[in-house]
């Protein structure tokens, strides 16, 4: 550990661009996973893949999310923002526990041969660009929250990137069960990501990830870590 000089939170021009970026990061997650729940669901209905369908459903939580955080930045005023946080982190959550649920019971059914999915390449080509689109939305937001100090919106990113690993947990599970009619691999791997989503819903609701940057950092607290995170923050997770 090392000590710096009382610092200074972002100044209120930047702070104001990192705010409209959020605004602009939100707003285009929730448009992608609007357009990705409705070809998920229909291709997912279509194929009779309880995979795809959940993906769909799992879109739809995303949003959610999204939309709790843009209320949060929807006002310029920074005070108001920061009271909205907890409220926002609670959603953020809730959706967390969703999915994690979601998820396990669709997998049970997968396991337990609630019928057979048919071949669907319109899933394949959904999952495959979804890994491409939602590492970068996830980056960008989180790289803007953690400017920012608001944990909110690093839960968000946070939640989008559990949407990529589900993607590659799709795209696997569609590929195999297209090419070796291997249909149990999807659900297993699902199962993993359900519990990394208890795990984020818990730290979420504890208000753990990203601590918020005050005005003006306390004496007491000027020790930081080598990634600038002050003493009982865990914002480099």
């Amino acid at each position: 550990m090392s000590e710096i000089p009382i610092g200074i939170g972002p100044a209120p021009d930047r702070r104001d661009a990192l705010a409209r970026r959020v605004r602009m990061l939100v707003a285009a997650t929730i448009s992608y996973n609007v357009i990705e729940a409705i070809v998920a669901i229909t291709a997912g209905t279509l194929a009779s893949s309880t995979a795809l369908i959940g993906f769909g459903f799992d879109s739809v939580i995303e949003v959610s999310s999204a939309a709790a955080v843009a209320w949060q930045f929807s006002t310029r005023d920074h005070v108001i923002r920061e009271a909205r946080e907890k409220v926002t982190l609670r959603i953020i959550a809730l959706s967390f526990f969703a999915l994690a649920a979601y998820v396990t019971v669709d997998a049970a059914r997968a396991l337990a041969g609630t019928g057979e999915a048919e071949r669907s390449i319109v899933g394949i080509v959904l999952a495959a660009l979804s890994l491409l689109v939602m590492p970068f939305l996830s980056a960008a937001q989180r790289r803007a929250g953690r400017e920012l100090g608001s944990a909110s919106a690093v839960a968000d990113a946070k939640q989008t990137l559990l949407c990529t690993y589900l993607s590659a947990i799709l795209l696997v599970g569609l590929v195999l069960n297209a090419t070796l009619g291997w249909s149990w691999a999807d659900p297993i791997a699902a199962l993993v990501i359900a519990v990394i989503a208890i795990k984020e819903g818990r730290d979420t609701w504890k208000g753990k990830g990203c601590c918020a940057t005050p005005a003006v950092i306390p004496a007491q607290r000027r020790e930081v870590d080598a990634c600038g995170c002050r003493p009982g923050c865990d914002c480099c997770g």
